[in-house]
Order: C-alpha cells, then structure tokens, then sequence
C-alpha cells in the first residue's frame, strides 16, 4: 500500500505505551459519535479493535469505550464493508498489475 501509515499511541493500565495503526475512521449519525478502528502495530494476530471518540478533542483525544451491541453490530458492518472494498480493490489490482512479456517478432 502507498498510503502514510496513521498511527496513534495508547497507555495500557500498566503505563506501557502502546502504537496503534487507524484502519479508518467514520461517523454515525444514529449514534451521534466518531468512531476509529485500529490494530495495535506489530500484533501478528491481525485483530481489529475500535473506539468511540470525539473529534473535536484533536490530538489530545480520548477513546471512549463502546458500550452497546447496537454500537458493536454498527462498527463491525462498516469495517466487514471496508475490508469487502479493500480484498476487490487489491484484486483489481493484482489482476493488472502484473508484467506482460512478448517475444519480438523479427
């Protein structure tokens, strides 16, 4: 990917610093929230985790913890949607991305 990898840093309950790569982030009118969700930079596992936050706080923003299945049914059909258009995108790519080779005809 070409993109500039976004990240941000969050401190676990023991002070421990941890990155975390934004997937991507959107809004939901029928919550009135933001929501980000991230995977933790160099986690093998490939999880996703997602957040609530408030974009007015910029970069001293919080998260805020996703309370309701309502939420969580919410932000999962986003990011299945998100990750559906990513595989077609790369397969798209994948099928013209590739070198042709042809013998000269002399």
């Amino acid at each position: 990917m070409d993109r500039e990898m976004e990240t941000f840093i969050v401190t676990d309950e023991n002070g421990k610093e941890i990155t975390c790569q934004i997937i991507m982030t959107f809004d939901s009118d029928e919550f009135n929230k933001s929501y980000v969700v991230y995977q933790i930079v160099g986690d093998e596992t490939g999880e996703y985790f997602a957040a609530a936050f408030n974009p007015e706080d910029g970069d001293e923003g919080r998260l805020i913890q996703i309370e309701t299945d309502e939420e969580w049914d919410f932000v999962e059909e986003v990011l299945e949607s998100f990750l559906d258009d990513q595989d077609e995108e790369e397969e798209h790519h994948h099928d013209h991305d590739h070198e042709h080779h042809h013998e000269d005809e002399e």
